[in-house]
């Protein structure tokens, strides 16, 4: 005989309500908290790789590890800008900007709690060299003076950082003259003003790094060579975007990991349901198997037929705990970047892949859960069975 009809899974599903629900609610629960994770890794990820631009290349002291750990000499800055590599712009300039990124704290809105910010002082093509940055409200900052800018995430969630506010660090007070964005990079968490007026504040002698745009992206790897082989020159050489991209990964790893571990102990525990569901089910439904394998339908039939149940479990938690998931794109955290340790604001990111992970996920918490009990089933003795009606 054929197999089992699919409705009559459908059917015992709807007739045990209570423990359907159940069952399928800590399914959905795994799977809001697996999907939640990578959703928090990928927001993270995507907005520090926004941050760099691919034809940008990015020059730090050499094993600096971050920007504020950094010092380029003006003798070297000035080497790096010599580069025939280096894209001309508007005007016969150079399209490079010296720039030096030091820490501020700044007390947050609605905690009063001081929080470091990054402050970036940039050259006069620090804005060509980024196209997603641009001002939404007031101007941008005069060079050599005291004035600067703040991305919107700052202006939303720090005091003083309104335009017409003052700001008061390295010394003096810095009067805010516009608000940007940077399409959600990591610049929208920065204060921006003039690089050498910051230096002079900061009493620094030397840039935090250089960035420039390149002519010809694919000349990358003859300028790095030939950059960091200069015993003048003690400089790493990296693409903007990779750059930015190593900025998260200390950061990624612990959340990967952190959310690989949660996920696993969850899952053993939604599993282990989903076990005692159908066990529960197939101790129920003793005299239907009986009856079943009377009629003619083989072992395979039956084994299918509870299978599919607990896979039908798998697939509504996964779509309930996946659509809760998603609504978790609303939210904007901001967190310390452990690499930086400067305030940094991003939002959960759902992509097309994490949600199919996330559905096999809970189908495959279906299958394992349910198989087991599948098999009981199937391996009833028709004449046992049937005493049992």
């Amino acid at each position: 005989m054929g197999s089992i009809p699919l409705r009559y899974s459908l059917r015992n599903l709807w007739t045990r309500k209570l423990t359907t629900c159940l069952t399928a609610g800590g399914m959905a629960l795994v799977v809001f908290v697996f999907a939640a994770v990578q959703m928090l890794d990928t927001g993270l990820r995507q907005t520090l790789v926004a941050t760099g631009q691919p034809d940008n290349i990015l020059v730090t002291r050499r094993a600096a590890g971050t920007e504020i750990s950094s010092a380029v000499e003006r003798s070297q800055a000035a080497i790096m800008e010599a580069q025939q590599e280096i894209a001309v712009g508007a005007g016969g300039r150079r399209l490079v900007s010296k720039e030096t990124a030091v820490l501020i704290t700044v007390p947050k809105r609605d905690t009063g709690v001081a929080t470091n910010v990054t402050t970036r002082g940039v050259g006069v093509a620090g804005l060509a060299l980024r196209p997603q940055v641009r001002i939404v409200e007031g101007r941008m900052f005069e060079p050599g003076s005291s004035e600067i800018i703040v991305g919107r995430s700052i202006s939303e969630r720090f005091d003083g950082a309104a335009v017409g506010d003052r700001l008061r660090f390295g010394g003096r007070e810095w009067l805010v003259v516009g608000i940007f964005v940077a399409g959600g990079s990591a610049f929208d968490s920065e204060i921006w003003g003039d690089a050498d007026q910051l230096m002079q504040a900061f009493r620094r002698q030397a840039f935090s790094s250089v960035v420039a745009r390149l002519g010809d992206p694919a000349a990358f790897d003859a300028v790095k060579a030939r950059l960091e082989s200069d015993p003048r020159l003690t400089l790493d050489v990296k693409r903007e975007r990779t750059f930015y991209e190593e900025q998260s990964e200390l950061m990624s790893n612990f959340i990967s990991y952190l959310g690989l571990t949660l996920s696993v102990i969850f899952s053993i525990g939604a599993m282990i349901g989903a076990m005692i569901t159908m066990y529960s089910a197939v101790a129920n439904r003793v005299g239907e198997i009986g009856t079943m394998r009377a009629l003619g339908f083989r072992r395979a039939s039956v084994l299918w037929a509870f299978l599919f149940e607990s896979i039908l479990l798998g697939a509504v938690g996964g779509v309930i705990g996946l659509g809760l998931a998603s609504l978790m794109q609303l939210v904007q955290i901001s967190t310390l970047n452990w690499q930086s340790f400067a305030e940094l604001a991003f939002r959960f990111t759902l992509t097309p892949r994490i949600a199919a992970t996330a559905i096999f996920f809970a189908l495959l918490m279906g299958v394992v859960g349910g198989f087991l009990p599948a098999v009981r089933a199937a391996r009833l003795n028709i004449v046992d069975a049937l005493r049992a009606i």
